[in-house]
């Protein structure tokens, strides 16, 4: 019988119980390693992925977020794979495609202030990647970032400007079956759980306790 994410997923998300009623999309979200090396993204959704990302709030509006792109297959296929960790590569080369995520360092200037150095460009990006990652398991995709690449090689292969900063890259595409991967990946497929909220989030002072 062939593979049916759906069925797979409507098993395992019963696994994920929220302290407190949200969106089901927050918990059908998850970073699956088992892609369909046969799909293809179309662009129209990944524009809609990184649509919605860029709807993201941020400081002052600045929108720090830069995405470069590649579909499997493409003429840059193979040199953003290689950007990517020997471990991540291995699984994420079943991907339909890797977008990189950057981020502006730099809060523009105008004629009464200068540039300078922006806290929250790390922030808000990981606000935009969040939607990106929602808008694709609200279009039947799945979206798992990754931090195992490497920066200063994507900065130079992807002819990335001083001023933004290498965030992650992250792998979109249809989830597979999970015996596409390695035996010890196998075993590790499935929707990770949370901390309860008892233990995130507290009225008043950081409770000493809760320190770990």
């Amino acid at each position: 019988m062939p593979f049916d994410a759906n069925d797979v997923d409507d098993v395992r998300k019963n696994s994920r119980i929220p302290d407190f009623p949200v969106e089901p999309l927050f918990i059908e979200r998850w970073s699956p390693r088992a892609y369909d090396g046969v799909f293809q993204l179309s662009e129209t959704d990944l524009m809609t992925m990184l649509e919605a990302a860029r709807w993201a709030p941020s400081c002052y509006n600045i929108q720090p977020w830069r995405f470069l792109y590649a579909f499997r297959g493409d003429r840059h296929w193979d040199d953003y794979l290689s950007l990517l960790d020997p471990f991540n590569a291995g699984w994420a080369a079943q991907a339909s495609a890797l977008v990189i995520v950057l981020s502006d360092k730099m809060m523009p200037g105008d004629e009464t202030h200068p540039a300078k150095p922006s806290g929250y460009h790390s922030f808000d990006t990981g606000a935009a990647w969040a939607q990106m990652a929602l808008q694709a398991t609200a279009l039947g995709y799945q979206a798992h970032a990754m931090a195992g690449i490497f920066h200063d090689q994507i900065a130079e292969k992807l002819q990335v400007p001083k001023q933004y900063q290498v965030e992650i890259a992250v792998a979109l595409g249809k989830r597979a079956d999970p015996a596409v991967l390695p035996q010890e990946l196998q075993e590790r497929e499935e929707p990770s759980q949370r901390y309860g909220l008892q233990e995130i989030a507290f009225s008043g002072l950081f409770p000493t306790e809760a320190l770990r």
